[in-house]
C-alpha cells in the first residue's frame, strides 16, 4: 500500500476513523503514503488500523473520548510520541442523533447533540494547533455539514455551523503561522449500515415520519438528485489536507451534489 503519493512521509491524524467517512479518509491517505494515527471512542478503530497495517501502511490507533479536552490532548500526545510531529489533522467526529422539530428536543438531547458534533472538533483543534504553530506548518480539515440549512436537526445544525465559523476564524489567526484550516461539509451520504449506530434506541412512529421528512427535504434540495459516497467526501478532504491546496485556507467546501448550507 505504501508508495509515492501526496502524503508520502506525512503524519496524519484522523478522528472518527472507526467507520464511515473517517475510515474512507484513512484508507485513501494510507494509499498515498500517510503515516496515520486513527482515533475513535469505539474499539473498532483498532481493527481499521490493523487492516491498513496488514496492507503495508503505517497506521496506529487510539481510543479516546474527544468530547473532552483530555481526550484531545491524549490524541496529540500519542501522535507526538509515535511520530514526533503532526502534519495534518482531520476532525471528523459528529453526527445527528435525533431528527425532529426543535421544540420537541429535550434539554439532555440538545446537550448530547452539541457534545457530539461541536466539542470534538473544537477540542481537537485546540490540542493540535500549538504543535503546528511550533512546527511552523500544518493542515487542519474539519468536517461540517450542509445541515446548516435544513429541517429537524437544529442542535446538530447549530453545532456544524459552529464548525464552519471556527474554521474561518482559526484560519485568520493562523494564516501567518504556516497553518491552514479548512472545512469539508458533506450533504447526504450513503453510509450503508452503520457499525456504530448514532442512536441505538428504536424510533417511534412519529420519529420515523420526521426522519423521512428530513431525508426528503435534503434530497429535494440536492440538485444532483443522489446521495454521495464516502469516498467522494474523502477525496475532497484529502485534497484540502494536501499541498495541492497550499493557497487555500478558511474555506468551507460543500461536497453535497450542489446543495449548500
Amino acid at each position: 500500500m505504501t508508495g509515492h503519493g501526496r502524503f508520502e512521509d506525512r503524519v496524519m491524524i484522523v478522528t472518527g476513523a472507526a467507520q464511515g467517512i473517517g475510515r474512507a479518509v484513512a484508507a485513501r491517505a494510507a494509499g498515498e503514503g500517510a503515516r496515520l494515527l486513527l482515533v475513535d471512542r469505539s474499539d473498532l478503530v483498532h481493527g481499521v488500523a490493523e487492516e491498513l497495517a496488514d496492507r503495508g501502511a503505517s497506521a496506529l490507533s487510539l481510543t479516546a473520548d474527544l468530547e473532552s479536552y483530555a481526550g484531545a490532548r491524549a490524541m496529540v500526545d500519542a501522535a507526538m510520541e509515535a511520530f514526533g510531529r503532526i502534519d495534518i489533522s482531520v476532525h471528523n467526529v459528529g453526527g445527528t442523533i435525533w431528527m425532529k422539530p426543535f421544540w420537541e428536543y429535550r434539554e439532555e438531547e440538545m446537550v448530547k447533540e452539541i457534545g457530539r458534533s461541536l466539542w470534538p472538533t473544537l477540542w481537537s483543534c485546540r490540542a493540535v494547533i500549538p504543535v503546528m504553530i511550533a512546527q511552523g506548518r500544518g493542515s487542519i480539515v474539519n468536517v461540517g455539514s450542509n445541515a446548516t440549512r435544513g429541517i429537524y436537526r437544529v442542535p446538530y445544525s447549530a453545532a456544524k455551523g459552529g464548525v464552519h465559523a471556527m474554521t474561518a476564524c482559526m484560519a485568520m489567526e493562523l494564516a501567518d503561522k504556516g497553518v491552514r484550516v479548512n472545512a469539508v461539509s458533506p450533504g447526504a451520504v450513503d453510509n450503508g449500515e452503520r457499525a456504530i449506530p448514532r442512536n441505538p434506541a428504536p424510533m417511534s412512529a412519529q420519529e420515523t415520519v420526521w426522519q423521512r421528512e428530513t431525508y426528503g427535504q435534503v434530497m429535494h434540495d440536492t440538485p444532483m438528485g443522489r446521495m454521495g459516497t464516502q469516498d467522494e467526501i474523502a477525496a475532497a478532504i484529502c485534497f484540502f489536507a494536501s499541498e495541492e491546496a497550499s493557497y487555500i485556507t478558511g474555506q468551507t467546501c460543500f461536497v453535497a451534489g450542489g446543495s449548500i448550507g
